[in-house]
């Protein structure tokens, strides 16, 4: 499992099978406002609204879902409780939370119920979107805060040991990422890792599209934030 912060939709194809999207949450006006949001896109088709736990384990067992975003807080129980029987029953669903808690149990519970992502209602649309599409191809997506907590509290347990083994970023980006750390310039970074400026460049562009952040200087400090470089 790779987890993922996403932006720029590389290597993602949207020309294939249409996505299957339940939309789990107890407000009404959010889950239909965010229904009409993904309805404008091709590659993506809501195959079902619900507002309970027991209306998401119902609606996941008829419609099939590959996508589920669940709120955590439901008016009968958690997404967490309704993740976990959705997984027994469905293994291959992907479940991304989607929620306004920043709590950090409610994050690790989460984690723990099998979800592939979580992610706070205030990201923009289009991330949200790459993020989907993203986890429909096998990756994980946490929002930025969410990362930085689920390492810090587990980064000295077997636990963190088993997350931090599936990385955000390629091995590559690492690379990159410690060496913008460090101060280097594109040209500097390819000399040193002995790639092409333009593939650098490339790489550059998915660290920050993928962390959700605006500029070198912010990965800069993500990576340091993180024990990826002194």
């Amino acid at each position: 499992m790779k987890i993922l912060t996403v932006d720029f939709p590389v290597d993602i194809d949207t020309c294939g099978e249409m996505m299957k999207l339940l939309i789990v949450d107890d407000h009404v006006l959010f889950r239909e406002g965010l229904a009409s949001i993904v309805r404008s896109e091709a590659d993506i088709e809501i195959v079902g609204l619900a507002g309970s736990v027991k209306e998401a384990i119902e609606l996941a067992g008829r419609v099939k879902p590959d996508i589920i975003l669940m709120d955590f807080g439901l008016p009968d129980g958690t997404g967490a409780d309704a993740t976990r029987a959705i997984l027994s029953a469905h293994p291959a669903c992907r479940i991304i939370f989607l929620t306004m808690s920043e709590e950090d149990e409610d994050l690790f519970m989460a984690i723990r119920s099998g979800a592939k992502g979580y992610l706070l209602k205030n990201i923009h649309p289009s991330k949200l979107i790459t993020a989907i599409r993203a986890v429909e191809s096998g990756e994980s997506a946490l929002s930025r805060s969410m990362t930085l907590r689920l390492m810090g509290e587990f980064s000295q347990t077997s636990e963190s040991k088993r997350i931090l083994n599936h990385p955000t970023l390629t091995r590559r980006e690492l690379d990159v990422l410690r060496a913008i750390a460090t101060g280097k310039s594109n040209q500097e970074i390819a000399d040193q890792l002995y790639l092409s400026e333009n593939t650098v460049k490339y790489h550059v562009h998915s660290i920050l599209e993928k962390l959700h952040l605006k500029d070198r200087k912010e990965a800069a400090t993500y990576a340091r934030e993180c024990g990826l470089v002194k």
